[in-house]
């Protein structure tokens, strides 16, 4: 199985099954010197975890993280940082009646065409758990990012929109409700929906907002390298994510040009910001922004039709602990992505010694 690893120069790979003894990553190409904060990781780390409120799964991980190399008395040395969370509260047998049958809209099927085999226990690979390695490193790429902020919160659920600009939102609300979502009645109306959808054994998507600010000019490279593109790829590998817009996005599409030309300032600033803070491909100073948009979890509590390996039509229901709606635990996913994805270009804008 290639594609196990993500950027150039900040380099991240991932490994493990959501229901083998452990998960981890590699981390190559961290500068030396970095002093990390072990605490903030581990913040990082309880943000994402599964059971942390009545909304998500009840999967109980205490998603611990144990490094095994490239720091010295809490300094990288430089050298690749290897590291694990070990699973502890898996319930492989909750997956037994998926043992011969393709879940509707989940990897069974793709899996097995593929590579002719499959972890059924949770999805092995193709498991959301994964992430939880994305957030070790991103949250290590976080100290390295120093002024750089990355900001990620709830904007919907469902058809329920926070409806508000980024710059009118109050981010110290975020982690103020299980939801994410800064603004306490729509994150009450938010949790409602969902506790609702769970009760009928449904599930529900929404949406993501993340926020860069302070971002250097000249962070992207032109033409297949742009700053965006690679934003997009880095949200398009999260599980269950189905569409990144930046900037003005697909509602850029209803302005005519003088609308949407984003006019300058003597700076450079500029007076509006519908380009998203990137332009040609390479950062210009302004705040960067994007949505990323998170289907509904594919695995619902109701009787589906689908098929088994012999291709003969069968029922099923799923079993087991699964989120109703995967966005507030999808937050610092985003965020982790994102510091992920400026790291790296950071590094190819300059030496690789902090």
């Amino acid at each position: 199985m290639a594609g196990n690893s993500f950027g150039k120069l900040f380099k991240l790979t991932t490994f493990g099954e959501s229901h083998g003894p452990a998960i981890g990553g590699v981390i190559d190409g961290c500068p030396a010197g970095l002093q990390l904060d072990f605490e903030a990781i581990q913040e990082e780390l309880n943000r994402r975890k599964p059971g942390q409120s009545a909304i998500v799964t009840q999967r109980k991980e205490p998603d611990t993280v144990e490094f095994y190399s490239g720091i010295f008395e809490g300094q990288t040395t430089g050298t690749p940082i290897g590291f694990v969370i070990h699973n502890s509260n898996q319930k492989s047998k909750d997956y037994s009646h998926i043992k011969d049958a393709y879940r509707p809209s989940h990897a069974d099927y793709t899996y097995d065409e593929k590579y002719g085999v499959r972890d059924y226990r949770g999805g092995g690979r193709s498991s959301a758990r994964e992430t939880a390695s994305r957030v070790v490193a991103g949250a290590i790429a976080k100290q390295m990012l120093q002024d750089i902020k990355i900001t990620a919160y709830v904007d919907s659920v469902g058809k329920i929109s926070l409806e508000k600009p980024h710059y009118e939102v109050d981010f110290s609300l975020i982690e103020t409700n299980p939801v994410r979502c800064p603004d306490k009645a729509k994150a009450e109306e938010m949790e409602a929906y969902i506790k609702q959808i769970r009760s009928e054994g449904d599930t529900v998507g929404g949406t993501v907002r993340c926020v860069i600010s302070h971002v250097p000019k000249g962070l992207g490279e032109p033409v297949f390298d742009k700053l965006h593109a690679e934003l997009g790829k880095a949200m398009l590998s999260i599980n269950a994510v189905k569409g990144f817009e930046y900037g003005s996005g697909f509602e850029g599409t209803k302005m005519k040009g003088s609308e949407h030309n984003d006019l300058f300032n003597e700076d450079g600033s500029t007076k509006s910001n519908l380009s998203g803070g990137i332009q040609g491909g390479i950062s210009n100073g302004m705040d960067i922004y994007f949505n990323v948009a998170f289907k509904p979890v594919a695995t619902i509590m109701q009787n589906q039709e689908t098929i088994d390996k012999e291709g003969k039509l069968v029922e099923m229901q799923g079993k087991g602990r699964h989120d109703p709606c995967v966005v507030p635990r999808a937050v610092p996913i985003v965020e982790a992505m994102a510091a992920l994805t400026i790291a790296d270009f950071l590094l190819q804008n300059k030496s690789s010694k902090l």
